[in-house]
């Protein structure tokens, strides 16, 4: 808004907007898209922030499907317009509009209407305008890219997952929704069987590509879930699952057990360090499971006793063999199908 009352200030106009489309619903033909009034002044300016409009149509749309700029000298705005309140109010005499690019991408536009010194825009006015434009588009960019930094801050660089950090976050948010609304929580904790000797045999290479397919298949078997999916470090994972007890948690740690254990890694040739090895049940996972009813939520620090009781019944797991799954509080017995080893191993 800033950026469109400085340009109102050196080209004196009775209202005007800053128009984006969508940067993550927008379509590959211009035409598809809405954009978006971000800011106004003047007339009918309330009533049209947040509102949308059809790219196909008005100055500001072919300023946007076209990447060039639109100057009016008065009466050539077009009868529909000229002297005709649109549907909120506003009057169109006359009207200057540049695009707004990030890159080569035109990603909205920027308009003022109606030049209140007794004239028609002129050339000067547009090239005055294109410079806001590109405040903007610069504006837009520090923004898209300050946003791009904190998504990175939470992600894991080799699985692509959530790292510890936000999963340390996420985990004490769900922590207190479950609270709030006595609801449980689940946590699973996944340690992998059998990784080191991956590493010692074919390299750190290998073994952290192995690491990368893991974290894809997990992130495949959580995708229709309400999970939190993170890397906690090295060879172990967390999932935090909201509104989801133990019972049910357990259910899909024994689907990750079995991805895990099913899967082949480096089916296919990576590059001349990482060649076609077909791993096949060459890693398992040891998965430990806790859920907030058995902890409970009113001590000093939940989190880390919800931690605590899945890393319990994660080493329990190990204890019993590897590639299993154990729930924290003594379930579920030894012989019960999530803590057997499948046969073969």
């Amino acid at each position: 808004r800033q950026i469109l009352q400085k340009a109102a200030e050196l080209v004196p106009s009775e209202s005007g907007a800053i128009l984006l489309d969508d940067p993550l619903g927008k379509g590959a033909n211009p035409a598809d898209n809405e954009l978006h009034f971000v800011a106004t002044f003047g007339p009918a300016a309330s009533t049209l922030l947040g509102c949308s409009v059809p790219a196909t149509g008005g100055a500001a749309g072919s300023v946007y499907r076209t990447g060039t700029a639109y100057l009016s000298a008065g009466s050539d705005v077009g009868r529909t317009e000229t002297e005709e309140p649109d549907r909120r109010g506003r009057v169109t005499r006359s009207m200057v509009a540049a695009p707004i690019r990030i890159g080569d991408a035109v990603c909205g536009a920027i308009e003022l209407l109606n030049c209140t010194e007794g004239r028609a825009y002129d050339t000067q006015d547009l090239l005055l305008l294109e410079v806001f434009a590109s405040y903007t588009a610069s504006t837009l960019q520090n923004a898209l890219d300050a946003r791009h930094a904190r998504e990175l801050a939470k992600v894991d660089d080799l699985t692509g997952l959530y790292n510890d950090r936000y999963f340390h976050v996420r985990l004490r948010e769900e922590l207190d929704r479950a609270a709030a609304t006595g609801r449980p929580c689940s946590l699973l904790f996944i340690d992998l069987d059998h990784f080191k000797p991956i590493n010692d045999r074919h390299g750190h290479l290998v073994g952290s590509q192995v690491l990368r397919e893991i974290g894809y298949l997990l992130r495949r078997a959580v995708a229709d879930h309400d999970a939190v999916l993170a890397r906690y470090g090295g060879d172990e994972f967390t999932v935090v699952l909201p509104d989801r007890p133990a019972e049910a948690a357990a259910e899909l740690a024994e689907a990750l057990r079995r991805a895990v254990f099913g899967a082949v890694y480096l089916e296919t040739e990576r590059g001349p360090d990482l060649p076609a090895l077909a791993l096949k049940e060459a890693v398992t996972a040891s998965i430990g499971v806790a859920d907030t009813r058995l902890i409970g939520l009113a001590g000093n620090d939940p989190a880390r006793e919800l931690i605590r009781s899945a890393d319990e019944a994660m080493y329990r797991a190990k204890a019993l063999g590897k590639n299993r799954v154990v729930v924290a509080g003594g379930g579920p017995d030894p012989d019960s199908p999530l803590a057997t080893r499948p046969t073969g191993w």
